[in-house]
């Protein structure tokens, strides 16, 4: 793990999400790169109160120019603060669309794990917008991990990796592993069984087992976990173990086939409380 990003938008979420990265990166001794996207205003830009056009072009002027210096004052500041904290430490700040830049800095910085700070959607707002810690999520070139609360490495020692365990990416596994071992947790592997996606516990625990031992993995316990669906059956196992962490696969579907099918990890990372690593299966 070379290069820690994380996505700042001066959230408290995502206050947490650099307080937790810069607790890897101590432990990782290597570099740590805080990233802010400040977003144009366009015609359709929209006041506080929600009024199309509240703002004159020479107001919105004004207001960028104060916003970008306030911006770039705040980011010399976290440069002052941890320029010697025991890792290496930069920031960056671009203009444009948040997503874009996100994905083009992660392809730029070789990003070896995003860390970002996520409130969280559902229901008709999730499938409007979405949201830009979901885009990430289903578009990343490498792990994502989402934090939602104050949380330190300290406080995860059990981690659950939900998989149907047909075929799993070993980029994927081989990236989960540098992640469990940097932060020193137990992996718990879950298989969900659902009425719709049925599958013999004996057929499963033989997956799981194959799992294992194919990448040399040492698991704290392996289980068949059964529910009404599978994210509300990783969410139920990793509360009945209590769980810090859960990790899981995303095949990044998007546009169309997104909507129809809907992404799992996309719904876990809308729907948990704990923090959510996740990364794209190679197609």
């Amino acid at each position: 793990m070379k290069t820690i990003l994380v996505p700042y938008d001066f959230s408290k979420e995502a206050d947490y999400a650099f307080e937790f990265a810069s607790e890897m990166a101590k432990r990782t001794k290597n570099l740590l790169k805080l990233f802010h996207v400040i977003e144009l205003p366009t015609p359709q830009s929209f006041s506080s109160m929600g009024e199309a056009g509240a703002f004159s072009n020479e107001s919105n002027q004004i207001f960028m120019i104060e916003l970008v210096e306030k911006r770039k004052n705040q980011m010399a500041e976290f440069e002052a603060k941890y320029k010697n904290q025991g890792f290496s430490f930069e920031t960056k700040l671009v203009f444009g669309n948040p997503f874009a830049g996100i994905s083009k800095e992660i392809v730029d910085a070789k990003a070896d794990i995003v860390i970002m700070g996520s409130k969280g959607s559902s229901g008709l707002e999730e499938v409007l917008i979405g949201s830009n810690t979901e885009k990430v999520v289903r578009n990343a070139t490498c792990p994502v991990l989402t934090i939602k609360s104050k949380i330190s490495p300290n406080d995860i020692h059990k981690v659950v990796f939900a998989s149907d365990f047909n075929e799993v990416p070993s980029d994927v596994i081989n990236r989960l592993k540098t992640t469990i071992s940097t932060i020193n947790a137990e992996l718990h592997l879950v298989k969900i069984n659902t009425p719709s996606i049925f599958e013999n516990t004996r057929t499963s625990i033989q997956k799981i087992q194959s799992f294992v031992d194919d990448f040399e993995i040492d698991a704290a316990s392996m289980e068949v976990y059964n529910s009404s669906s599978e994210e509300d059956g990783i969410l139920e196992y990793a509360e009945d173990i209590n769980a810090d962490m859960i990790a899981m696969a995303t095949h990044g579907r998007t546009g169309f086939l997104h909507l129809l099918s809907g992404s799992i990890a996309e719904d876990v990372v809308n729907a948990a409380k704990r923090p959510v690593w996740t990364m794209k299966a190679k197609k």
